[in-house]
């Protein structure tokens, strides 16, 4: 079963709506989600989406790199862990990273700013002590 991307079944209000057409276009073609999760190595997968371009999903991820604002540099740094993930509990449960997740690095804990089923990459900021 596909997933669906048009926004012609339901109204505002939460009514039906009567369909326009018969079939679905291809444009509204959806996908099922990237569950990125911490791994040995980093596991990317490319996929050709509409207009020819490509994005790049990160299906498993070992290095972040993570924003250190005290020094204003990046360092490339291995994952330990999910601490939490406000997108989603089962998330946390289940060690899945998304944009909004707070992970586990050689460094501490570190906010999650690119989203890994996109972009194919995990940056971070360092969340410091104040």
């Amino acid at each position: 079963m596909g997933i669906y991307q048009g926004n012609d079944l339901r109204k505002p209000s939460g009514g039906r709506k009567g369909r326009h057409r018969k079939v679905k276009r291809k444009y509204e073609l959806g996908r099922y989600p990237t569950e990125t999760t911490v791994g040995e190595n980093d596991i990317r997968k490319h996929q050709r989406v509409r207009g020819g371009n490509y994005k790049i999903r990160l299906l498993k991820a070992a290095y972040a790199n993570v924003f250190i604002k005290s020094q204003n540099r990046s360092v490339k740094v291995r994952i330990l862990g999910v601490i939490e993930n406000p997108s989603n509990k089962d998330y946390s449960r289940r060690g899945i990273i998304t944009k909004g997740t707070i992970i586990n690095t050689e460094l501490g804990p570190a906010k999650v700013t690119s989203r890994p089923g996109q972009d194919g990459v995990i940056n971070a900021v360092l969340l410091e002590e104040r």
